[in-house]
Parts: C-alpha cells; structure tokens; sequence
C-alpha cells in the first residue's frame, strides 16, 4: 500500500534551497549505550522534531532541554530492544507519537502510526519516506528524507558494512541494500552504530587493491582517535569503498574465487566471511 498523508501537526512541503539542495531538517547526533547513534531531526521553522532509534532518554532529553525543542515524534526502523528502549520513556515525558513498521505492531513499544514500504509523510516541512528493507530484521524499515538527502537505515546499512541477519536471509537483504543504491550519490547515510572502524579493518582484506578505500580507513583512524563520529557517510563514499555494496566488483570476485557468479551469492559469501572474521 502506498500513500502520502501528513502527521498530525505538520505542515505543508516547501522547498528553501540550501547550498544548492533544499535543506530542511536540523539533524543532532547523540551517542548512545556503547556505539549507538540516536539521531534528532529538527524542522527550525516549523519546529517539529523527531527522534530516530532512541536508545536511552537521558541523550534526547538533554538535548531537548539544551535547545527548547519538543519531542513530536519517534522514528522506529526496527524492533530490537537498542533501538527502542527509550520509546515509552519518551512517550510518557513529551506525549510524542511513535512511528514504526505496521508488520512490527506487536514488537515495537507504544506504537502509535504503522507504516509500509512506499508510505510517505511529513514532518514539518519535510517529506519523509518509508523505505522496506527487511534481511537484519524482517520487519526493518529506513526513513529517506529526499528534500534534506538523507537516509536514516538503522541496522541495514553499516559505512563500509552492513547489517547481520537475524530474521532474513542473505537474498533479502541483498536486495535491501540494491534499493539504497539507486539513492542519490550525495545521500548522507545516518546508520545506527558507530561500526565503521572495525568495518575497515573487514574491508580491507576483500578489497585490498582499492586505494579510496584504504583514504577512507585513515580518515576514519583519525577521527575515531580524536573522538569524533565516523558519520554521516554518503551513498557516493559507500560506493566507492563498502564491499558489502560492491558485490559486482571484479576484483573482489576474484578474492573470494566467485568471479563470474550471481551478485546474491557473492554478498552472501561476505556476509559470511564478516560474521566469522576477527
């Protein structure tokens, strides 16, 4: 099913144009647990705001509290107890309403708006987009706010890796992240854990050949050494270094000893190599 309707209290879609991309959302990072990322998304002139995956309460609240906003909605991907345990908390101190997969109704705390692939709603000014991509989860969804090119894929997509499969398979998640790569290369990518570093470390022994790669592993070093989030990525970076989105690679086929074979059974391969490697 497929349908476009307004959450309560948005407004209608306008597009200001920012540094070349009409740029609505204010999009705060608050880490979370151990690597957690719960992310606030801020319309500044309409003033709505939602949270997305929120771990523990105590990062939004402050957050809330630091810049006078008030929580309206929570953005559920999936189910897990890392991605939804503030829900009730939050519902409870701001009344906000919480979003998540309809297939997940019974999983996922206090849901209030169940939503399906191709379902697209606003908040505030922004068009937000339900995007399906179950394999990490079978009833996991993404958030893609084209209007602010971002996308919110909680366990699906990892920078330089990707979700593990706990309800799906390697086929569907495949094909999960094959909808991510039609996406506009300059797609910030808001994943839900700071997994970046450790991915690298993965990614280099399937696609050693690859210097941007090998640029983007120094970055990352660096940033984790000073503190920093490896995040956001983009859909561009992700391409060009991400071997769980370059399946089709030559030379990673090679690596593997799978040159010529399917592209699902390929990232089937890496699936498994990741879940084994230390």
């Amino acid at each position: 099913m497929t349908y476009t309707a307004a959450l309560p209290g948005s407004g209608k879609i306008r597009y200001p144009v920012f540094f070349g991309i009409a740029a609505m959302l204010e999009i705060l990072l608050l880490p979370a647990l151990t690597d957690n990322y719960i992310y606030l998304l801020h319309d500044p002139a309409d003033g709505a705001t939602a949270a997305v995956d929120p771990a523990e309460p105590e990062p939004v609240e402050a957050a809330l509290q630091a810049r006078g906003w008030r929580l309206n909605y929570i953005f559920n991907t999936h189910h897990h107890g890392d991605h939804v345990g503030a829900n009730l908390s939050l519902k409870r101190s701001s009344g906000c309403r919480i979003v998540g997969a309809a297939v997940d109704r019974t999983r996922i705390p206090g849901l209030d708006l169940a939503v399906e692939d191709g379902t697209t709603f606003t908040l505030g000014r922004e068009q937000v987009q339900v995007i399906a991509t179950p394999g990490h989860t079978s009833g996991h969804i993404a958030f893609y706010c084209p209007d602010s090119s971002a996308l919110f894929c909680g366990d699906t997509l990892f920078s330089l890796g990707c979700g593990r499969l706990f309800e799906g398979s390697a086929e569907q998640l495949w094909q999960s992240l094959q909808r991510f790569k039609t996406l506009p290369p300059e797609t910030r990518i808001y994943c839900a854990h700071e997994y970046t570093e450790a991915n690298a470390r993965f990614a280099v022994e399937v696609d050693f050949d690859n210097p941007a790669l090998r640029r983007r592993q120094t970055e990352v070093i660096a940033l984790r050494q000073a503190g920093q989030p490896t995040l956001p990525s983009t859909m561009a970076q992700e391409l060009a270094t991400n071997p769980f989105l370059r399946e089709q690679d030559p030379a990673i086929q090679r690596h593997l000893g799978l040159t010529g074979r399917p592209a699902p059974a390929v990232f089937a391969e890496l699936r498994g190599l990741k879940d084994r490697f230390r």
